[in-house]
């Protein structure tokens, strides 16, 4: 077993007595944290990727107030999306160059939870920090503090929905070198949906308007990608372990 890899409790020679889903989830999670603590400059990329697109467009554009609020919702949402995608492409890398996710396929445990509760800890990782950022990009883009609890809200839910179809995309890419294009192309028309109703959402809240209609919209894409996400990950990532 790599060095990185995680034993799931109850997997080893044939044990009658199997763990719970949920204590597998979080030991996969707790794992993942400890390993960004020694690779936290590679897990702070997508946060200093936000920062920097954010703090260039005042600079490229105008530093008139009334202009960086007009066009904050699509700066900040296509700036999140970008700075979410970059980390991606690691998402299986490692345990696959590992041997570790050859041990959870063949490990009897459900593939798709155990995938579904790495593509959780990824977002922990690379999504959560965006969403706490973003009243700081907000401010630097002229909006209004009324605006951040959606624009949070919308975040929250567009990482999610991109930890989760990216995972797809992340299995169906792990074994190419340099599958970051291929990547890309297989994941940004999944989330275009989601950049058009979380733009739309924080930009009826800067105007002032309601934005219950593009957050449930929000909502709904990430139920049907928890429900469809854990499957096709697990699909996809038994042909690139046997390929």
């Amino acid at each position: 077993m790599g060095a990185s890899a995680v034993e799931i409790p109850g997997a080893q020679q044939g044990d009658a007595v199997q763990p719970g889903l949920i204590p597998i989830a979080l030991l996969i999670m707790r794992r993942e944290l400890k390993l960004v603590l020694c690779r936290w400059g590679e897990a702070a990329q997508p946060v200093i990727f936000f920062m920097i697109i954010t703090a260039l467009f005042p600079l490229a554009i105008s530093p008139e107030l009334a202009e960086l609020r007009r066009i904050s919702a699509g700066v900040a949402w296509v700036a999140a999306m970008l700075a979410a995608l970059l980390a991606l492409e690691s998402l299986f890398r490692s345990d696959v160059e590992d041997g570790t996710m050859e041990q959870w396929v063949l490990c009897g445990q459900p593939l798709a939870w155990l995938l579904l509760a790495k593509a959780g800890a990824h977002w922990l990782v690379t999504g959560l920090p965006l969403v706490l950022i973003s009243p700081l990009i907000g401010t630097a883009l002229g909006m209004p503090a009324s605006a951040w609890p959606v624009l949070m809200t919308s975040l929250l839910l567009g990482t999610l929905s991109l930890s989760l179809f990216g995972g797809v995309g992340a299995a169906l890419t792990v074994s190419i070198r340099k599958g970051s294009v291929l990547l890309a192309l297989l994941v940004l028309p999944l989330e275009v949906p989601v950049l058009i109703f979380g733009a739309r959402a924080v930009d009826l809240a800067v105007q002032g308007a309601t934005a219950g209609g593009p957050l449930k919209l929000l909502a709904a894409i990430v139920l049907l990608a928890i429900c469809l996400a854990p499957a096709a990950m697990s699909a996809a990532m038994r042909i690139s372990v046997e390929t």
